[in-house]
């Protein structure tokens, strides 16, 4: 399938499908090997075609089937060092990591991929931008504040994957102890619906197709009101970009290239 697709999007796993004519790719391997194969097949992909498996970082919902996916089923898998580093010290298993360096593009099949750097409590995270026949895709979630560098890396995206984690009183009411909400709140953590909508407010053009609102919190965060926050924002930009969730239990909607 040409086209990208969020399989899942949240604290209980996350994994991410774009492909290209020649080119398929998973961005992190955050649920179970099986329930990534279910998914794919969902959207007509076959995990025999997966080229590759790209890791943002090390936490286990974004990795919990790459072991799985990398050693039985020989997909190759890409980091940069220090989370390489960090997967191999959370667990016994041995993967072969293909490094790449955070700040520098490469090519994979078609497809140029330029990995850039995020706020986050890991040890190296990123997000990534993909360009292909003219399209540029921007995949940016898990991450406490939007530096400037992440709004110049994702500008003239034809497509966004957004986090729009939680709302901060929802937070704040929430029965979570407080070691979570200072966490979720922080630089490091998660971007609230506000902090989404003024990044994307600040990389918005006319040319943005479509907007991915991702990584929700289930208790702390509704889709109602991340849309409302997010859609409110374009409307004052005169922007005519669609809106969706990327959801956590089912597949999102699926753009077609």
């Amino acid at each position: 399938m040409k086209g990208f697709c969020p399989l899942a999007s949240g604290s209980k796993g996350n994994c991410l499908y774009i492909g290209t004519e020649n080119t398929k790719l998973l961005i992190d391997a955050g649920l179970s090997a099986k329930s990534i194969i279910k998914k794919l097949e969902e959207i007509q992909v076959d995990i025999a075609d997966i080229d590759a498996i790209l890791v943002t970082h090390e936490h286990i919902d974004h990795v919990r089937g790459l072991h799985v996916l990398a050693n039985k089923m020989n997909i190759p898998v890409f980091a940069n060092s220090d989370t390489a580093k960090a997967i191999y010290s959370l667990s016994s298993q041995v993967l072969k990591f293909k490094i790449f360096s955070t700040g520098e593009s490469f090519e994979y099949g078609d497809i140029e991929i330029h990995p850039f750097s995020i706020q986050h409590d890991a040890a190296d995270p990123v997000a990534f931008t993909f360009s292909f026949d003219g399209i540029k895709v921007g995949v940016c979630a898990d991450l406490g504040f939007a530096t400037t560098l992440v709004e110049a890396q994702l500008k003239d995206c034809d497509y966004l994957y957004i986090e729009a984690n939680h709302q901060p009183e929802m937070v704040h009411a929430s029965a979570r102890p407080m070691v979570y909400k200072q966490r979720v709140l922080g630089r490091q953590g998660h971007l609230s619906n506000e902090a989404c909508a003024n990044l994307v407010r600040s990389i918005a053009h006319k040319d943005l197709k479509h907007i991915y609102l991702a990584h929700l919190s289930s208790e702390c965060n509704s889709p109602d009101l991340a849309l409302d926050i997010v859609r409110r924002m374009l409307q004052e930009c005169n922007m005519g970009a669609d809106v969706s969730i990327a959801y956590q239990e089912k597949i999102s909607h699926t753009v077609l290239f």
